[in-house]
């Protein structure tokens, strides 16, 4: 019975050594801000005349960002626009016939045609009473008739020009023509793709990140010259382990530290890696060392995504800020 009392004390000793023994799991995660780039290039190459943005500033969706020599492409389009002029107005011509003028002189040639034609008509009545009383030839009557009827026949053919004449051209006529508007309005579009490809605006708005050719420089097609980093582009990237990650959902509240920050900000979980893998060289977590873990990534507002630099360490804990932390 004496004993007990001084058996008590070195239990409690030993139960705090195996405790101390014991690592504690640990409530922050080590990981590091990405930044998912938008890199804008052009499809044609060219010298860069204008470099409108510096790295370092912000813009706005649609604001110009630069402008390559565009000479070439400027006449190209002012040729294919003249083009679909005279192609439009060789269609409005189908569709209207002849024009005035050329009416009016087919009206000469007719009424100068009928005038001949009565001419003959009478020479000819009067051969024909001449023949009757025998005082001409049958050659003369012949002559006479065959000069009436072609002056008959020159009527009727100027008659029937005229009428074509206030008639459109024919519908193959007029669709070829028609056909040829399209193809010149296409090598318009084409014209004008060409010169906005010259300059380029910003798709989203944004951080100039970094200005990769500047004014003077060749461009080749393809080649990006202004890299964006717009603030929903901005994500914190860090690595748990199988068991913590179990426990983690798409939407889940975290908080990110970061050296230099007034406090926690708070960030939402956008992706939970569907495998493991190895802590990577980038975390420096003696307790991470040689184990396998899964990758989160989490979102943040656009006002803090803009107070975050690519690259930046950070300490993730997990719940929402003000919940005195995570697990």
């Amino acid at each position: 019975m004496r004993q007990f009392p001084l058996l008590l004390p070195l239990l409690w000793l030993l139960a705090g050594v195996v405790t101390g023994c014991t690592k504690p799991a640990p409530t922050t995660y080590q990981g590091y801000i990405e930044g998912e780039f938008v890199y804008v290039a052009g499809k044609l190459a060219g010298r860069l005349d204008q470099l409108l943005v510096s790295r370092g500033e912000r813009v706005t969706i649609g604001q110009s960002l630069y402008a390559l020599e565009h000479g070439f492409e400027a006449k190209g389009l002012a040729l294919a626009e003249a083009d679909l002029r005279q192609a439009e107005a060789i269609l409005d011509d189908r569709k209207k016939g002849l024009r005035p003028d050329e009416i009016d002189q087919i009206l000469a040639e007719l009424r100068r045609a009928e005038a001949a034609h009565e001419l003959s008509r009478l020479e000819y009545e009067r051969r024909v009473k001449l023949y009757a009383s025998a005082t001409i030839a049958k050659e003369e009557l012949d002559t006479s008739r065959t000069t009436n009827a072609k002056d008959k026949h020159q009527v009727k053919e100027l008659e029937a020009k005229l009428a074509t004449g206030r008639l459109p051209s024919r519908i193959d006529q007029i669709k070829a023509a028609a056909d040829a508007v399209e193809a010149a309005r296409a090598t318009v579009g084409q014209a004008q793709w060409n010169l906005d490809q010259m300059t380029q605006a910003a798709g989203v708005a944004g951080l100039v990140y970094d200005v990769v050719h500047y004014q003077g420089e060749w461009v080749a097609a393809g080649s990006p010259v202004v890299v964006l980093l717009p603030e929903q582009n901005v994500k914190a990237r860090f690595f748990v382990p199988e068991a913590v990650a179990g426990a983690l959902a798409v939407g889940s509240a975290i908080q990110v530290a970061y050296d230099g920050g007034n406090g926690p900000m708070a960030a939402t979980v956008t992706y939970i890696a569907p495998k493991v893998e190895y802590t990577p060289p980038v975390i420096y977590s003696q307790n991470f060392r040689e184990k396998l873990v899964i990758m989160v990534e989490a979102a943040f507002a656009p006002a803090d995504a803009a107070r975050m630099h690519p690259g930046q360490p950070i300490d993730v804990s997990l719940g929402a800020v003000g919940s005195g932390g995570g697990k």
